[in-house]
C-alpha cells in the first residue's frame, strides 16, 4: 500500500487537475456571462443533460466494471485486453448513438430545449460528452497504475486547450454558446489521440472476448442505474424549463457549475482514496471495515472542508464573476454545497465490491420518484431555487438509503462521533449565513461570520487530531523541493 506521505502527495497532484479544471472555468465566467445570455446557459445545460444520459447508457456501466476489474486482471496482457476490449464496445455504442441523435436532432432539441434553433448544439454537445467517456477510461487505468503526474497532465492540457478554443470562438468569432461545446470537444479529442499513442507503444493492442463478457456481466445491471442516475440528476433542469423558464435553467447551470467545485475535489481525492480502500477490501476482506472508517475520516474532513469555503464564499464569487441577472445563484450554490458534501458515503465502492450491483438500480428508482415528486411543487412555487431545495431533500433521502445497503453488504466502522462533530459544524455555519443574509445583517457583520466559521472548522481538525503537525509538515514540504525528498523517506 502507498504510505502515507505519498498518499498526501498524490492528493495534491489529483487536486491540481480539479484547480485548474475548475477555477479556469470560474475565472472565465466573466467573459462568456457578458457574451452569452441566461438562455444561452439554459440551453447549453439542457443539450448536456441528454448528452450524459445518452452516453451514459452506451456506456454499459462500464466505467465501474473495468475500474473494479483492473485489479484482478494484474498481468500486463489481460490488463491490456480488459481496457481495448472496454474501449471498442463503448466505441460502437456511442457511434450508434451519436448516428441516432444526428438524425433526429431537431425533434429532440424541441423535445428537451424547446426549440429547434439550438439542433447543432445538441448535437455537437453529445459528441463532446461521448469523447470525455472515452478518454477517461484511459484517465482509470493511469489513477489505479498510480500514475497521478500523467492523469494530472491529461486533464490539464484538455482544459487549457477547452478554454483556449472556447474564448476565441465565444469572443472573437462570435458563433454563440455553441463555442463553449466546441472548444471542450477539441480538447477532448486532442488528449484521447495523445493518450491512444502512448497506450499503443507501452500495451500492445489485443481484445478478448470472455474478459469484456466478464466486465458486461458485473456493468450491465448499472444500466438501470445510469438509466435512472441521470434522469435523478438532470431533470431538475428539463422541469426548470418546463415549469418556469429556461433563463432559469441557466442561473442554476450557473449556481451548479461554481458549486460542483466541491463534489469534482471529492472525486479528485477518491483517486487516491478509492484504489486503497479496494486494495483493503480485497486482502482484509470483512475485517478491513474498521481500518477503512479510520482511513477515510480525514478524507471525509477535508471533503467537507472544501464545501465550507465554496459555500460560505459563494455570494463574493458571484457578484465578482458575473452580472446581476446570475446573482439568484447564491442560494444554489449553498444548497448544492450541502448534497455534494453529503455525498462523500456514496462515493465507497462497497456494493461494486461484494458484486452487488442491481442493488444500485432499487435506490436509483426511489430516487427518481422522489426527485419528481419533490421538484414539481418546489419548482413551481420557488423556480431554480426550489429545484436546488428539492434536489437536497432528494438527494438526502436516496443517500441514506445507499448507505444503509452498502454497510449492509460490507461495513465499514466509520468514526461517527468525529463525523457528527464535522457535519454539524458545517451545517451550523452555512445555515447561519443563509439566515442571515435573508435577513438583511449588514455585509461586514456577515463576513465576520463566515471567517469564524472558517477558523472553527480548522480548530476542529486540530482538535480532533485530523490536523497533525507532521502532516502540515509534510505538505509544507511539497512546495519546498529542499525538503521534499528527506520527509517522503523518514514518512514511509
Amino acid at each position: 500500500m502507498l504510505s502515507k506521505a505519498q498518499q498526501i502527495k498524490n492528493s495534491f497532484v489529483y487536486l491540481i487537475p480539479v484547480v485548474v479544471g475548475n477555477l479556469i472555468p470560474i475565472i472565465t465566467l466573466p467573459f462568456f456571462t457578458r457574451a452569452l445570455s441566461k438562455e444561452d446557459y439554459g440551453a447549453l445545460a439542457l443539450s448536456q443533460a441528454y448528452a450524459l444520459f445518452a452516453t451514459g447508457l452506451a456506456n454499459f456501466g462500464l466505467v465501474t466494471g473495468y475500474e473494479r476489474n483492473f485489479f484482478e486482471y494484474t498481468d500486463e496482457l489481460r490488463a491490456s485486453q480488459l481496457l481495448y476490449s472496454t474501449l471498442l464496445f463503448v466505441m460502437f455504442a456511442l457511434t450508434f448513438c451519436g448516428l441516432i441523435t444526428f438524425v433526429f436532432k431537431s425533434p429532440l432539441s424541441r423535445l428537451i430545449v424547446g426549440s429547434d434553433i439550438h439542433r447543432e448544439l445538441f448535437f455537437w454537445t453529445f459528441c463532446s460528452t461521448a469523447m470525455m467517456g472515452l478518454k477517461n477510461y484511459f484517465l482509470i487505468y493511469l489513477k489505479n497504475a498510480g500514475n497521478a503526474k500523467a492523469h494530472v497532465w491529461c486533464t490539464i492540457y484538455e482544459t487549457l486547450i477547452g478554454t483556449i478554443v472556447a474564448l476565441t470562438l465565444v469572443l472573437y468569432y462570435n458563433v454563440g454558446v455553441i463555442g463553449l461545446t466546441l472548444g471542450q470537444l477539441l480538447g477532448s479529442s486532442t488528449v484521447f489521440v495523445l493518450l491512444c499513442r502512448r497506450f499503443m507503444r507501452s500495451h500492445t493492442p489485443s481484445l478478448s472476448w470472455p474478459i469484456l463478457k466478464d466486465s458486461l456481466k458485473l456493468s450491465y445491471p448499472l444500466t438501470p442505474k445510469v438509466f435512472l442516475g441521470v434522469i435523478g440528476s438532470q431533470f431538475d433542469k428539463y422541469m426548470i424549463g418546463l415549469l418556469a423558464t429556461i433563463g432559469g435553467v441557466g442561473v442554476y447551470a450557473i449556481g451548479q457549475k461554481v458549486a460542483w467545485v466541491v463534489f469534482a475535489g471529492m472525486t479528485a481525492m477518491q483517486n487516491v482514496f478509492s484504489p486503497q480502500v479496494y486494495k483493503r477490501m480485497f486482502e482484509m476482506g470483512g475485517k478491513g471495515g474498521a481500518e477503512i472508517g479510520r482511513y477515510l475520516t480525514p478524507f471525509a474532513y477535508v471533503s467537507t472542508f472544501l464545501a465550507l469555503c465554496v459555500s460560505l464564499f459563494s455570494e463574493e464569487m458571484i457578484i465578482l464573476l458575473t452580472p446581476p441577472p446570475f446573482h439568484e445563484a447564491v442560494d444554489i450554490i449553498m444548497v448544492l454545497c450541502v448534497l455534494y458534501a453529503s455525498m462523500f458515503f456514496g462515493k465507497q465502492p462497497q456494493l461494486i465490491y461484494a458484486k452487488k450491483t442491481f442493488v444500485t438500480s432499487m435506490y436509483s428508482t426511489l430516487n427518481i420518484v422522489l426527485n419528481i415528486a419533490i421538484n414539481i411543487p418546489f419548482i413551481s412555487r420557488w423556480g431554480a431555487a426550489g429545484a436546488a431545495w428539492g434536489t437536497l431533500l432528494c438527494g438526502i433521502a436516496t443517500g441514506a438509503v445507499s448507505f444503509a445497503l452498502s454497510q449492509h453488504y460490507y461495513r465499514i466502522e466509520w468514526e461517527y462521533l468525529k463525523l457528527l462533530f464535522i457535519y454539524a459544524l458545517f451545517l451550523g455555519f452555512l445555515l447561519l449565513v443563509l439566515v442571515s443574509r435573508h435577513m438583511g445583517v449588514p455585509y461586514p457583520f456577515l463576513l465576520g461570520i463566515k471567517f469564524i466559521g472558517f477558523a472553527s472548522y480548522l480548530l476542529l481538525g486540530a482538535w480532533l487530531k485530523i490536523i497533525r503537525p507532521s502532516d502540515l509538515r509534510y505538505t509544507l514540504s511539497l512546495f519546498s523541493r529542499r525538503d521534499r525528498e528527506s520527509i517522503e523517506q523518514s514518512a514511509e
